[in-house]
């Protein structure tokens, strides 16, 4: 009823056809890329995908970080080697570490480091009652800002968490400047109240406060260009050929795009391929509801680089089948009924 084909040996003359390839020889070959979202619903594959990613991006001799951002890691039981908050080298794949953000147990260490090197900040947002939403989010953010900048490796990929979650970490950013400017703001519109009010009752606190908020913003205000410049970030959007995934695709892409972040690769997981010696009647149902949504897709997407892969027989766990998985991100698969 259906096979596979690797069609990436295509004859000459084909290009156009192929104009935006359906593989991520795109993102291998951009060696100007730093970071390297993938995410979507949940359920998709988006863990198995996002390491192929990062095993290729390795196999093409940059340094990698992988780094895990939802709560529910999966990183670790994918490799088969334990990671946690610090990066780890992966066994069996040069050029690739590995690390899994923890926001619930390392809360406490970040806002203690918050407000010994910045104590002026902290106490200003507990006296006015300032809180960042998504408290999570802003420290999974801090995290990876601080290990992603110490290390020297040339392109960091997130396992993301699913949609929300995701989002909410990318608009972090703007959060934490937004609520920087308002308080900047306040203090020039009451012409300097707030830094008059502190001098009478803190000495030089809030002067020492607003020099740290100005650190802060430029620290911030530089990781917001990076995320909107399209050489140095993408987003990979992992979805299946379903209505639920395909919709929630659509809403990500639109957002991301709010957002300035760039986005021209979706991968479609789990497509059936089935045996005509041993015809199915559930799996013709499922493929043809594939085939209905996978057209859509191809219509909505024809100017982003589409990847298609395989439902795969058995779990993809451990190096060596991450490994054989990931190649087939570059092969240019068709299915054909």
């Amino acid at each position: 009823m259906s096979e596979v084909k690797d069609t990436t040996a295509f004859e000459a003359g084909d290009e156009d056809e192929l104009a935006f390839e359906p593989t991520i020889d795109n993102l291998v070959e951009q060696d100007s890329l730093r970071w390297v979202f993938v995410g979507g619903k949940g359920g998709v594959g988006k863990t198995t995908c996002s390491s192929s990613v990062a095993i290729q991006l390795a196999k093409s001799g940059r340094k990698v970080l992988l780094i895990s951002t939802d709560p529910a890691h999966n990183l670790s039981d994918a490799f088969g080697q334990k990671f946690g908050p610090e990066p780890i080298k992966v066994e069996g794949v040069e050029n690739l570490s590995c690390m899994e953000v923890d926001p619930a147990s390392q809360l406490k260490n970040q806002l203690n480091s918050i407000e010994e090197n910045n104590k002026e900040v902290m106490e200003l947002f507990d006296s006015i009652g300032f809180s960042i939403p998504g408290i999570d989010e802003w420290n999974t953010f801090l995290q990876v800002m601080k290990f992603a900048k110490s290390m020297d490796q040339d392109v960091t990929v997130f396992d993301t968490a699913p949609t929300g979650h995701t989002l909410r970490l990318l608009q972090v950013p703007q959060v934490i400047t937004a609520g920087i400017s308002k308080i900047k703001s306040l203090n020039a519109s009451s012409g300097g109240m707030i830094g008059k009010l502190g001098a009478m009752f803190g000495g030089d606190k809030l002067e020492k406060m607003f020099e740290s908020l100005d650190g802060i913003k430029e620290s911030v205000d530089d990781i917001i260009r990076q995320f909107q410049d399209p050489d140095l970030t993408t987003f990979v959007c992992v979805c299946i050929a379903e209505f639920l995934s395909i919709y929630e695709t659509e809403r990500l892409i639109q957002e991301l795009t709010k957002l300035d972040i760039d986005v021209h690769n979706v991968i479609v997981n789990q497509l059936l391929v089935t045996d005509k010696a041993h015809p199915c009647e559930m799996c013709s149902a499922r493929f043809g509801i594939q085939q209905k949504y996978l057209t859509q897709v191809d219509e909505l997407y024809d100017d982003f680089h589409v990847i298609k892969l395989p439902l795969q027989a058995h779990e993809v766990r451990g190096v060596e089948e991450l490994v054989e998985f990931s190649q087939l991100l570059l092969q240019d698969l068709t299915f054909e009924k």
